[in-house]
């Protein structure tokens, strides 16, 4: 898995962590929500995450670890979310129409 830097990710959660005391000091600003919900999306792409505030943590957790850690505290994470998250097996139906 490729990480990213670590100068970029510092950078990325500053500027997240920047805007949303901005958006919340003044939550009717639409420009400054508009940027703290781009800079949250930025912030899931780097860190390959789905949610804003889990990026952000992510990329706390990844700031203070070395990569090695980092990828062990994540390989540790899939494994029991992905488990966790499992539904009932699937079967394949087909129909007449589908062929």
């Amino acid at each position: 898995m490729l990480l990213p830097a670590k100068a970029e990710v510092a950078r990325q959660l500053r500027r997240y962590r920047a805007w949303e005391r901005v958006m919340l000091a003044s939550p009717a600003d639409r420009g400054a929500r508009a940027s703290f919900e781009d800079s949250g999306y930025t912030l899931c792409v780097l860190m390959g995450k789905r949610c804003a505030r889990e990026a952000a943590d992510a990329a706390e957790r990844y700031l203070r670890t070395n990569p090695a850690s980092y990828l062990r505290e994540q390989d540790g994470q899939v494994c029991t979310t992905a488990s966790a998250r499992r539904g009932p097996p699937v079967t394949l139906r087909r129909t007449p129409a589908g062929r």
